[in-house]
């Protein structure tokens, strides 16, 4: 065979490369393919989820104690991403071995389910209504009818001398998130064009304080504040009549408001840019001040005809009910018309281990002066429910 090849090369006049010399192919583009056009795509995997939350109260503390280890009293049923789930507290513990803690679980109640979740609980402070003492944020656990607690425990001593206990009454609170099932979206190539969420409020809110185009400033307890008419207006039927009304004052530049706090107005104002309230603890000190101030802002939103305000401060005030302040919120409850309130107080009062304690204040008294009618509903109230 090499004799063959080396005849044919002697022949034909080719020469054999040195053995040293590689043998250099060049590299030849494939010709392009007329027509072909190359897209770029991508996706993204989301997992949607669902967030709920449920407070659990528990009134009259010290006579839960007793009860056993391993005993328990279950909140009522509350629904997260259409399952139901309960909260369970053990006053003398889950186990034996952990009987100087008390215990909060929470349970799954769906039967034949299975489901992905993860929750924040803990005891809640009653003057700001955050929680604090016993607060974990858990791992994502499945659910299944089975395996269908997760708890957590709190020393007894640290619960007893703490402020999350007061008139005999402690709040649980979990803030539940359920996972539900991935989703796949194309992202790029898509005709969908992402759209940020709306930030009007936090325009207006830049607004109110940069002045900017202020046209009305306000005189309230010696401090002044600038805004715009328009913004008012559209949000208070009374401004609307005040600046726009058949009884406007066109030369009118700066109001004077009486019987108004400074700190009230000024968060008045940021609700209506906003429609939020203001970081309370920036106006007042503490807790028992933040419930005061409630109260100031509900009369105010109840003199500028802002509903929902009014609303949002009624809300505050039945979740800081405690002995010392039902009486003078019933009161206010009754003078405003904010009947759901007033239900709230008087569920309070009923269903309160400390009665006594309520009639011994000062604000049930004034109510008793000022209020007789109220008394008269509470008492109608009390009878229906023992003949219940």
């Amino acid at each position: 065979m090499a004799a063959n090849w080396q005849n044919w090369q002697a022949l034909h006049g080719v020469r054999s490369p040195p053995r040293s010399t590689p043998t250099l192919i060049p590299f030849i583009p494939p010709a392009p393919r007329m027509g072909l056009e190359l897209t770029d795509t991508a996706s993204r995997c989301t997992t949607g989820k669902a967030v709920g939350s449920h407070e659990f109260e528990i009134d009259g503390y010290s006579l839960k104690k007793g009860m056993g280890v391993g005993k328990f009293v279950r909140s009522a049923t509350f629904t997260v991403g259409g399952y139901n789930w309960a909260i369970r507290f053990y006053p003398d513990g889950f186990t034996e071995d952990a009987k100087d803690h008390v215990a909060i679980c929470l349970e799954f109640m769906s039967s034949n389910a299975k489901v992905r979740a993860f929750h924040d609980m803990g005891l809640v402070k009653h003057a700001t209504g955050l929680m604090g003492a016993g607060f974990v944020r858990s791992e994502t656990m499945v659910f299944t009818s089975t395996a269908a607690i997760d708890k957590t425990t709190i020393p007894r001593v640290k619960l007893e001398g703490s402020k999350y206990i007061q008139d005999d009454r402690l709040i649980i609170k979990c803030v539940l998130t359920v996972l539900k099932e991935s989703q796949v979206f194309q992202t790029k190539g898509s005709s969908e064009i992402e759209v940020p969420p709306s930030n009007i409020t936090e325009d207006l809110g830049k607004l109110l304080g940069a002045k900017e185009g202020a046209d009305v400033t306000f005189s309230v307890g010696g401090e002044t504040f600038q805004a715009h008419k328009i913004v008012l207006a559209m949000r208070s039927p009374v401004f609307r009549a005040e600046f726009y009304g058949p009884m406007l004052e066109t030369r009118m530049q700066c109001v004077a408001i009486e019987d108004m706090q400074p700190a009230v107005f000024k968060a008045l104002l940021h609700f209506i840019y906003t429609d939020s309230l203001p970081n309370l603890d920036d106006l007042v000190e503490d807790g028992d001040a933040n419930c005061e101030m409630m109260k100031h802002l509900l009369v105010a939103a109840d003199r500028y005809a802002i509903d929902r305000l009014k609303l949002i401060c009624q809300n505050v005030l039945a979740k800081n009910l405690d002995v010392e302040n039902v009486s003078t919120t019933l009161a206010l409850a009754d003078q405003f018309n904010c009947d759901r309130l007033k239900d709230v107080c008087f569920d309070f009062i009923v269903s309160s281990n400390e009665k006594e304690a309520v009639v011994a204040t000062n604000g049930y008294a004034n109510l008793k002066r000022t209020c007789p009618s109220v008394l008269v509903d509470l008492f109608e109230k009390t009878s229906r429910l023992r003949k219940a």
